[in-house]
């Protein structure tokens, strides 16, 4: 059983690596197109990533239950082989001449209902397919290679732009996608799905039963706004960062590709550290520590100047930044996998990616109407001073998960109680 759920374990995780390659190898692609081949303003650019993803939340959220009742392997293939065509899309319309910004506005909002999708089906196929004791160095694999590929990536890709233009790293990462779902065809073992006697049950209330759950449990509940505050002030600098490298200090691509991609393996250090510093520490303080680390070094972007220095600062920052949020994120992923109850992760999962996406999408909104009133570098700098005190909405203890019982009776004020006792993976 343990070689199967092994082997299983393997081609799910190298299904995620050549995705999550290809996606960073396309490391800003959509914001080289909109500065430089489209020319549009830096709200416009900002308004490409809050849209995409307001929009994409909302498309999501029926997303949930219905994945919730089916077997989650399918529900992976198809997000890849989705992504894959919307992704190609881009650079057969460039080179047809008709590439339009509704375009990467519409391609954007597909790939990431189908990326909400993806997360939530993966998730709970993680918590079926891998034990309980294994599960934080099974998350701190899968984000060991998420910045991996975030440091060899993009500077990849930058080498790609200069020599053949911005598309060609769109092209590479719908690629990825449709290898990726190919991988997963290989898979063998068992699937997890709740019982489909519930699945005839679906009602409106169901949809809103993942944010039941997460608000019901102390923990999870400070986890998830720590969450959505620091990763949508963290995510609203991006399209700033960009406009300011690439368009008012003229970074050449590779540099900036370098910028960002160098630093991330900071952040697989720390992933493959989070298990081992857990162990010895404990997961609390370790959170604690890390939390508050990745939210203290952003400020120093503030600094950013142009050519050599500005370069050396935007490295330095982000290393220290993605080498805490490397240690941090597979206890995050681990403690949310480990609190969700058994037949409500995927809706748990799915609620959390739908928020932390409308999240985002507001904090990009807002910081790019800032940056273009008061220019980019002092709306980098509001965020990095705002991250000061988010980690005082951690957790301040770390008890066992809510009796998964009294969850399902806490969610069912809606009209569900009961309904939840019944799930159970298949």
């Amino acid at each position: 059983m343990h070689r199967r759920q092994g082997t299983d374990l393997g081609r799910l995780w190298t299904a995620y690596a050549v995705s999550t390659f290809g996606t960073w190898i396309a490391f800003g692609a959509f914001h080289l197109i909109a500065v430089r081949v489209l020319r549009v303003s830096a709200f416009a650019v900002s308004l490409l990533d809050a849209a995409g993803l307001a929009l994409a939340a909302c498309v999501a959220v029926p997303l949930g239950p219905w994945i919730e009742y089916r077997t989650k392997r399918p529900v992976m293939i198809a997000t890849g082989v989705v992504r894959f065509t919307a992704l190609a899309s881009v650079p057969l319309a460039y080179l047809a001449g008709v590439l339009s910004y509704g375009q990467l506005l519409a391609v954007s909002v597909v790939c990431g209902t189908a990326g909400i999708a993806f997360t939530a089906a993966s998730g709970a196929y993680l918590k079926h397919l891998v034990d309980a004791d294994r599960l934080l160095a099974a998350n701190g694999r899968f984000e060991g290679t998420n910045w991996l590929a975030t440091a060899t990536g993009p500077p990849l890709g930058g080498m790609l732009v200069a020599l053949l233009g911005p598309v060609v790293t769109v092209a590479a990462d719908a690629l990825g996608h449709l290898l990726s779902a190919l991988g997963l065809l290989r898979i063998r073992g068992t699937d997890t799905a709740a019982p489909r006697a519930a699945a005839g049950r679906l009602r409106a209330a169901d949809l809103a039963s993942g944010w039941r759950f997460i608000l019901h449990d102390r923990v999870l509940r400070r986890l998830f706004v720590n969450s959505m505050t620091v990763n949508g002030l963290i995510m609203a600098t991006g399209p700033l960062l960009a406009v300011l490298l690439l368009g008012r200090y003229h970074f050449p691509a590779w540099q900036y590709g370098l910028a960002f991609g160098v630093p991330a393996l900071g952040g697989f250090v720390g992933a493959r550290l989070s298990a081992p510093l857990a162990a010895r520490h404990g997961r609390h303080r370790v959170l604690l520590v890390s939390g508050w680390l990745r939210s203290l070094f952003p400020v120093g972007l503030a600094l950013t100047r142009p050519g050599v220095p500005g370069l050396l600062t935007v490295l330095t920052v982000e290393a220290l930044l993605i080498f805490s949020a490397g240690v941090f994120n597979p206890l995050n992923t681990t403690e949310r996998l480990r609190r969700a109850p058994t037949g409500r992760v995927a809706q748990v999962l799915s609620a959390w990616s739908i928020s932390s996406k409308l999240a985002q999408a507001a904090f990009i909104l807002a910081w790019g109407a800032l940056g273009t009133l008061t220019g980019p570098l002092t709306a980098i700098t509001v965020a990095g001073l705002l991250l000061l005190g988010t980690p005082l909405l951690l957790p301040r203890r770390m008890s066992g998960p809510e009796d998964p019982s009294g969850a399902a009776r806490a969610a069912g004020a809606a009209g569900e109680s009961g309904e939840a006792d019944e799930l159970r993976p298949v």
